[in-house]
């Protein structure tokens, strides 16, 4: 759930945490008597998010507080941001829902929840594809808030379309083939995908029967991210393009396309 420095926070982690997210993150330092910290916090995969609909992450991470301090009353979670530091971020998000966690003992707790971006819904614009840092966010019953930053690094990233296809078919052996594809990439603005032009592509080809693809060329996408090149048949076999990640798009390979020399 996105929270914006700019706006009022009304991140939900559970009831307990409605109000006292209520005031502007930036606002909100740790607070004296709420002596939690996080560590080991992990992030189950690349934060890769489509042009529309939901996408949710698993994190896990381990809490420790006072053992004064009952489970019961307490609420946390991830949260990713931009800026200075946590509490005065230009950008943060945090779990939709309150982490679930197991006591380990009266002071550790491990725990799992997720991070969810509605794309659909207007959480994301195209600018805050790139480089984040990752923190955590504690609330207590009298709602104090503990805010931790610094917790490590992550990515948040456009998804990338990719096609392949290999013409003609069958093909006679030492003739060229045409192969042609499409690289695109999700616009959050628009929840549409659109060309990802000027990008460097590799032209992969697997031997019938071979396990390990070859590249064979570097293919750059035309301005609306069109993809053409040509080879020659030399055997049996699959031609595939492949994306290496950027800083702001996921990486991508396309499906197989099978073509049969004779």
């Amino acid at each position: 759930m996105r929270i914006r420095a700019t706006a009022t926070a009304a991140a939900v982690l559970g009831a307990v945490a409605v109000s006292a997210l209520a005031a502007p993150a930036a606002q909100a330092a740790p607070a004296a008597g709420l002596k939690v910290t996080f560590s080991n916090v992990k992030i189950g995969k690349v934060l890769v998010v489509g042009a529309s609909g939901r996408a949710s992450f698993p994190v896990t991470y381990t809490v420790t507080k006072p053992a004064a301090l009952s489970d019961k009353n307490l609420k946390t979670g991830p949260a990713i941001y931009r800026g200075t530091t946590i509490t005065k971020p230009s950008d943060l998000f945090v779990s939709e829902k309150p982490g679930t966690c197991k006591t380990v003992s009266s002071t550790v707790l491990n725990c799992s929840a997720a991070l969810v971006f509605n794309v659909t819904d207007g959480d994301l614009v195209n600018s805050e594809s790139g480089a984040w840092r990752v923190g955590g966010v504690a609330v207590d019953s009298k709602e104090n808030l503990a805010w931790q930053g610094d917790l490590g690094a992550t990515k948040l990233l456009r998804q990338a379309r990719l096609t392949t296809d290999a013409t003609p078919e069958p093909v006679k052996k030492g003739k060229l083939l045409t192969v042609k594809g499409s690289l695109t990439r999700a616009n959050w603005e628009t929840n549409k995908y659109a060309g990802y032009g000027a990008q460097t592509v590799q032209l992969q080809y697997k031997k019938a029967g071979a396990t390990t693809w070859t590249t064979v060329k570097t293919v750059k996408t035309s301005a609306k991210g069109a993809l053409s090149t040509t080879v020659k048949a030399t055997a049996d076999g699959y031609y595939r393009y492949n994306f290496v990640a950027t800083s702001t798009t996921g990486a991508v390979a396309s499906a197989a396309d099978y073509v049969d020399v004779r």
